[in-house]
């Protein structure tokens, strides 16, 4: 569906993206995770075809995205920084996607009137952002989009709206082979709908799996010894995190879980327990290996 090859782009000085390689599969459902600056905001607005790239190529559907109509009209985009038209109602933005989204339904439109619980004749900009929000999704899932790419998507949306609206995202994924492409600092929403997840830093894709296998190749180990912890503990592994809380140990590493436990269960622990880790914690992890970790500062 989505395919990013060696995309660089440059602001001035400022290498905004280096290199970037994405490959998104059609019909799944996309996180990508960064730092503040990492790039997503500009990789997003190339994959919709706002910027065009120094270099690389930016294809939808086997087709470039920049200048290309067909393939934009095929893209529903719900952007953290909302724009409407300061005079148009609902209804009167309904009519305007209408005319420029050739898939565009109304019975779906009429249909979400019972999901959001707006008055379709109240003008747009009057609204609070929350609204706002809902508005752009009823908008834009009555588009039918084969691409939905969402920055930030639910900030402003209450728990039982953020539900409503991924419940219907997720509907379209299983009866349309819809793709959805996510970027969202909420990681623990994200792991509850996300099957694919990329983690750009500095320009750059340097995580790019599916959730499960990222989740099966990184492991969270709490140890406790009868006397002092063996010298030589995982010193050949990679070892991404290591804390001690009194005589409790706790490991994060990289490798085949089986591999892991055998080599300390040599060392003979009084505990070995092997508990999961989120995606918070796999996001925090896979980047502090790389510079970008938590510090403590004294002020």
């Amino acid at each position: 569906m989505i395919e990013v090859k060696d995309l660089t782009k440059h602001f001035g000085n400022f290498k905004a993206l280096d290199n970037l390689n994405l490959h998104v599969k059609e019909g799944s459902v996309y996180g990508l995770l960064g730092p503040n600056g990492a790039g997503k905001t500009t990789l997003i607005k190339h994959l919709i075809g706002i910027y065009h790239q120094d270099s690389g190529s930016v294809q939808v559907q086997g087709e470039p995205v920049y200048e290309n109509p067909s393939i934009k009209s095929s893209i529903g985009y719900i952007s953290d920084d909302l724009y409407f038209f300061s005079q148009y109602t609902i209804d009167e933005m309904a009519k305007f996607y209408a005319s420029i989204y050739p898939r565009w339904c109304w019975e779906r439109y009429e249909l979400l009137k019972q999901v959001f619980p707006i008055d379709s004749k109240r003008r747009v900009t009057r609204l609070s952002k929350g609204m706002q929000k809902q508005v752009a999704f009823w908008l834009s899932i009555c588009t039918i989009p084969r691409l939905m790419i969402l920055d930030e998507p639910v900030d402003g949306l209450d728990p039982v709206m953020r539900k409503k609206v991924w419940n219907l995202l997720l509907q379209d994924v299983a009866e349309h082979q819809t793709t959805v492409l996510v970027s969202s600092h909420n990681l623990r929403e994200l792991e509850d709908v996300c099957d694919h997840v990329g983690i750009l830093y500095n320009g750059k894709i340097v995580v790019e799996r599916e959730l499960d296998n990222i989740k099966s190749d990184i492991h969270k180990l709490q140890l406790a010894f009868s006397g002092e912890i063996p010298s030589e503990l995982l010193s050949d592994e990679e070892v991404l995190h290591t804390s001690q809380n009194g005589s409790v140990l706790l490991m994060i590493v990289k490798g085949d879980r089986n591999r892991l436990l055998s080599k300390v269960q040599q060392t003979n622990p009084v505990i070995l327990d092997l508990l999961p880790l989120t995606l918070e914690e796999i996001f925090i992890y896979e980047l502090g290996g790389m510079g970008y970790d938590i510090q403590n500062i004294t002020i």
